[in-house]
Formats: structure tokens, sequence, C-alpha cells
């Protein structure tokens, strides 16, 4: 990083690459962190875990159940790092919880012209407000120290439901159980329906055979063949999709973050959209409408969730309860016209893009959306004055340094 500095070229690092955006591309250096993924630091005590900043989710995961840990909410993949994750505001579901990012209670960073700096909500709390969800534009995370909770396993109950039934009573549906979600199916009624609660029953009501059925046959192998011939025949893709709510109901018990995330194998690109959530109900019927004119054939479902607030400045839950809708389009099939019209939809619903997916917003629109957006620009010129972490992504959401 001095050596960056001295010469005056930009430095950029990377998680896993799993964003859809250019967040984490430079002219410049990319720094990626793929072998700076060791668990440093456990105190059984406070249950406060120190790991690298490369660490990849899923590897985490592992190592924390082994030692009688867990994290206490996660989003539906594990493939990032928890550099990346946290940064791009990765969050999952439950009004309880917030993201990713409100598990961390340390940071280490490297600043632009090379100096190391802690922060915490005690040390340095503007840096710490800023660098929590920073978009690489702070600094290289170097290490984070998370809040864990003990090992918990998970009650699952995943089953088809009428969307105008999941819609009419949604608080309920939100608010008793631990994390639930939906995936409205386009050009059908239907929405299949996720919930997730604690227990301290043991794993069991599925075996293995059962989960690799479900998990990797029908949610990747025949999606993706379903998916495939979409895009060879659009015609074909409200038929196509009649045929996704047919699973019925199923229910098992599993380790908490092997029920959260599950494997991907469909490629897609996405964007995904924060608001209110008391707003959810009245956004969701203005995309479904919107979607029944539009003349868009999507093979996709349309997913949703809901995530305590937080006072973290560039979170996308800051400020109170939020709900998502993230929506997706097959890979080689245009997706402009569906996600300018989607994001047109969350305009007047307080819609904020998430971070690390597909959106056309600039720092002219995104500013107002953010009532600390001043102090998060404040902290990222003391920190990066000449902009070393610039990249043309940064320059359009956050503007010029």
């Amino acid at each position: 990083m001095q050596r960056a500095a001295a010469q005056g070229t930009r430095v950029k690092p990377v998680g896993a690459g799993h964003s859809f955006t250019d967040i984490a591309c430079t002219d410049g250096v990319q720094v990626q962190l793929d072998r700076f993924n060791q668990v440093l630091e456990v105190d059984s005590s406070t249950q406060k875990v120190t790991v690298q900043a490369g660490i990849k989710l899923g590897v985490l995961n592992d190592f924390l159940w082994d030692v009688g840990l867990a994290l206490p909410n996660l989003g539906d993949i594990a493939y990032q790092s928890i550099s990346g994750a946290i940064s791009t505001s990765t969050h999952g579901t439950g009004l309880g919880l917030g993201g990713l990012a409100t598990q961390v209670c340390g940071l280490r960073v490297v600043a632009g012209d090379g100096s190391v700096l802690t922060c915490s909500a005690d040390e340095d709390p503007e840096l710490f407000n800023a660098g929590r969800v920073g978009l690489g534009a702070i600094g290289v995370l170097s290490t984070v120290t998370l809040q864990t909770v003990a090992a918990f396993n998970l009650r699952a109950v995943e089953e088809p439901m009428r969307v105008d039934a999941v819609l009419r009573d949604i608080d309920r549906h939100a608010e008793e159980n631990d994390h639930f979600e939906f995936y409205w199916v386009p050009h059908t009624a239907w929405a299949l329906t996720k919930r997730n609660n604690r227990t301290s029953d043991p794993v069991g009501g599925r075996s293995r055979v059962k989960e690799w059925i479900d998990r990797t046959l029908l949610e990747n192998v025949a999606f993706g063949a379903v998916c495939r011939l979409g895009r060879w025949n659009p015609s074909l893709i409200p038929r196509l999709s009649r045929a996704l709510p047919s699973s019925g109901r199923v229910e098992y018990v599993n380790r908490s973050y092997r029920t959260f995330t599950s494997p991907r194998y469909v490629h897609f690109y996405e964007m995904e959209y924060s608001m209110p959530r008391d707003a959810v109900v009245d956004a969701l019927h203005a995309l479904i409408e919107w979607i029944d004119r539009s003349g868009l054939r999507l093979s996709f479902p349309v997913e949703v969730r809901f995530t305590a607030g937080d006072d973290i400045w560039l979170s996308t839950a800051n400020g109170g309860e939020r709900c998502y809708i993230a929506v997706h389009m097959y890979q080689g099939v245009p997706y402009e016209q569906y996600f300018r019209g989607v994001e047109a939809i969350m305009e007047p619903f307080g819609g904020r893009p998430h971070w690390g997916k597909l959106h056309y917003q600039s720092s002219e629109t995104l500013a107002p959306k953010y009532p600390d957006w001043d102090s998060f620009q404040g902290v990222r010129r003391r920190v990066d004055p000449e902009g070393r972490f610039a990249n043309a992504y940064l320059d359009r959401v956050l503007g010029p340094i």
C-alpha cells in the first residue's frame, strides 16, 4: 500500500468477486485476499471471534460450529468473503436481526497512506460507522471482529401459498417467525414461503438424499433447465412457472448455517432494493401489475425478505425496519427493461439499491436516501484524501473524492 501511495497508483480490494457490479474493478492494483483467510482469535467468554478479512463465509461457518458458535443470521449463500459481505450491506431475513455488518464489533483498516487503523464503537466510532459498510472506499479491511452466538439449529418449513394470502397476513408472518421470506412466482398466483425458527430439537426430518434432491436436483439442475428452455422460447415460461409451486410442504431441522444457505449453480443477473417495511404490500402490488402489463416473460421468482433497522451510515437498513425485494434474470437474457422498470417502481417507496447488485443510481440520487451521507464522505476524505481506493463504480455512486 505504501508503494502504491508513493507511485500514485489506485488500489482496490476484492473479496470473492460475487458482486454483480464493477465495485471491485480497478485500473490499478487489485488486492486479492483469498489467502488472508485465518481465524485469529476466539474469546469464549464474550463469544467474539476475530478473523482475517478474506475468509469465506462457508469456511467460517464450519469453523464456528466446531467450537460451538454461529453467526446469528446469514444470507442465502456462503460464497462471499466476510469483508465483501459486510462492505456491500449483505443481509439475511428476520425482523429481529440486522445485516451481517451489524454483527461486526471491531475492524482493522489499511488506509490510503498505508497506515493501519483500528476502530470499534468506542475507538474511532466514526471510522467504525463508515467502515462496516464501506464499499471498499474507506480502505482495505485487514481483520474483522464478529459478535457470534452459541450454535443453534433451525426448524425450516417451506411451502407454497397463494400470494394474496401471504400479503394479507404479511405482518403476522414477519413478526411470528425468527426468519421469514417468500418468493413470488411471476405469471402465477403463488408464492414459495420459507419459515425458519430456532429449536432445541435435533437435526432431522430430511435425509441427505432428500436434501440433495431438493437443493441440487430441483433448485439447481431442474430449475436451470427451465431457465434454458425459457431463454430459448420465452412463450413457454408461464406454463413452466406453474410447475414451481408444485413441490409441496417440506419440514426439517438442520444446523443454522445449513438452513440459511444453499448451493447456487444457476447463473443470473440480480437487482435488489430495500424500502421501509410497511411499503412491501404496495410495492409488490405495483410490481406485479407492472410485470403483467410489460409483456416480459420471467423465469426467476421475486424474492422478499425483512430485517431490523440499524444506524450504520451506508447500510441499506439505516433508520428502521426494512423489506427487501430482489429480482433476477437468467444469464444471457436482456435485463435492462426489467431492472429499469423495477427501479422506477421502488423509487417512490424510498428504495435503496443493494451496493453489490445491479442498479442505475448515482451519487446525486443516492445522497438524499442516506441521512449520514456527509459524515461518510468526511471519513472517506480523512482516510483516503488522494482517492487511492476510488474506481469508476465509486466515482458514480459516491462521487469523486
